[in-house]
C-alpha cells in the first residue's frame, strides 16, 4: 500500500544517540544501575554500547524523563546542554562550523540537523528577529520537556560558541508548563522564558545573522556540504514521486492533527489543485492516501512491538484510541490487539 521502496518503518523517527549515550554516562558517574532504566525506555544495553546504533527519538525522551527522576533533577535537560561536547552533534555541526556567518550557519542547520536526528526539525527565520523554532516528532506534544529544554539551550550554546560571543537571546518560548522559571535560566540566557507558548522557539535580534563565524573555512564547508547532501539522499527515496512527498510531509504533520491538505500541498511546493490533480494521476485522492498511509503505519508500528496501542493512536493523529481501533478494523477487518496477538504478522 505504501510508495514502492519506501518501508512505512522510515516514519519511526530516529537519531544518532549522542545525547542518549551521554546521559547514560551522567548515570554512569551518579552510581545509577543502567539496565533496568534502558529496558523501561524501550532501549538495550548494546544500542548504548554501539554508537553506530540510531536509537528511536521516543526511547531518548523517556530515558531522558527517567534520568531526571533518577537523579532528582527537575533541570537535568537544562544541564545536559551546558556540559554536552557539540562536536558529538556530528556533521551538521562541523558544517555551521565552517560557515561564513551566524546566518548562514543557522541556515544549514535547518538542512542538515536532520541528517543525526529526523525526530528534531529547525525552522530558521531571517527576515525579521532572527527566530529558531524546534519541531519534534515522535514524542507527544508536550512531554518532551527534558530533551527540548536540552535543544533549545544547546542550541544557544551553539550560536555562542561559533561566534566566540555571549549571545543573548531576545526571548526563549517554550510549550510545556513550569510553576516557576528557574533563575539558572534566566543566568544563562540572560532573557525571560515564556511558558505554555505556541512554539517551542529562540528569537534573536536581526542583527546577530552577519556575525561572523570564527572558524569559517570555505574549502573545508564546501567539502563537508558534499558528504551531508549524500547522507541526505542516503536517507530519502531517489527521485521521489508525488505520493513520496506527500508520505514524508504527512508523517511528522501527524502527531499534532495537522495532516490537511492545504498546508502539505504548500510545503511540497503546489497548489491543492494541482496535488489533488497528480494524486489523480496516480489513481488517488489525498483522503484515501491519507488512509492507506495511516494503515501501512499502524501495522509497522505494531510489528514494532515495545509501542503501546495509545501511543501507537497518537502517532497517527487520534486522540481517542476507540476512534483509532474503528479506522483500524475499517483497514485490516481486526482490531489493533488483535493483529498484535497474531504471530507471525501477515
Amino acid at each position: 500500500m505504501g510508495a514502492p521502496g519506501l518501508s512505512p518503518l522510515h516514519a519511526i523517527p530516529s537519531t544518532t544517540g549522542a545525547a542518549a549515550r551521554f546521559a547514560c554516562a551522567k548515570l554512569l558517574a551518579a552510581g545509577v544501575p543502567l539496565a533496568p532504566l534502558l529496558s523501561r525506555a524501550g532501549l538495550k544495553a548494546e544500542q548504548i554500547d554501539d554508537p553506530a546504533t540510531r536509537i528511536e527519538v521516543r526511547a531518548q525522551v523517556q530515558l531522558f524523563d527517567i534520568a531526571a527522576e533518577q537523579l532528582k533533577d527537575d533541570l537535568f535537560g537544562f544541564r545536559m546542554a551546558k556540559d554536552f561536547e557539540l562536536r558529538k552533534i556530528g556533521l551538521p555541526y562541523y558544517i555551521c562550523s565552517s560557515s561564513n556567518t551566524l546566518g548562514d550557519a543557522l541556515s544549514d542547520a535547518e538542512r542538515y540537523t536532520r541528517i543525526v536526528n529526523d525526530g528534531v526539525q529547525l525552522r530558521i527565520d531571517l527576515d525579521r528577529e532572527i527566530a529558531i523554532a524546534i519541531d519534534c516528532v515522535g514524542a507527544e506534544l508536550g512531554s518532551s520537556r527534558h530533551q527540548m529544554e536540552f535543544w533549545l539551550f544547546a542550541l544557544v550554546r551553539m550560536c555562542r560558541q561559533l561566534t566566540d560571543t555571549r549571545l543573548a537571546p531576545l526571548l526563549l518560548k517554550v510549550r510545556h508548563r513550569r510553576e516557576v522559571s528557574p533563575p539558572e535560566f534566566r543566568t544563562f540566557l540572560g532573557c525571560d522564558v515564556a511558558y505554555a507558548s505556541n512554539a517551542d522557539a529562540i528569537i534573536f535580534p536581526k542583527s546577530i545573522s552577519s556575525l561572523p563565524i570564527v572558524s569559517a573555512d570555505c574549502h573545508l564547508h564546501e567539502l563537508l556540504v558534499r558528504y551531508a547532501e549524500a547522507a541526505l539522499v542516503d536517507r530519502a527515496p531517489a527521485k521521489p514521486s508525488v505520493r513520496s512527498r506527500i508520505e514524508k510531509a504527512i508523517a511528522p504533520r501527524l502527531p499534532h492533527g495537522k495532516a490537511r491538505i492545504a498546508p502539505i500541498a504548500r510545503e511540497i511546493g503546489m497548489s491543492r489543485r494541482t496535488l489533488a490533480r497528480a494524486l489523480a494521476a496516480e489513481g488517488l485522492t489525498f483522503s484515501a492516501l491519507l488512509d492507506q498511509y495511516r494503515a501501512d503505519l499502524a501495522k509497522a508500528y505494531l510489528r514494532h512491538g515495545d509501542l503501546t496501542i495509545s501511543q501507537i493512536a497518537w502517532l497517527l493523529g487520534y486522540r481517542e484510541v476507540s476512534t483509532f481501533t474503528h479506522a483500524f478494523k475499517r483497514w485490516t477487518g481486526e482490531t489493533p490487539r488483535q493483529l498484535r496477538a497474531r504471530k507471525p504478522f501477515s
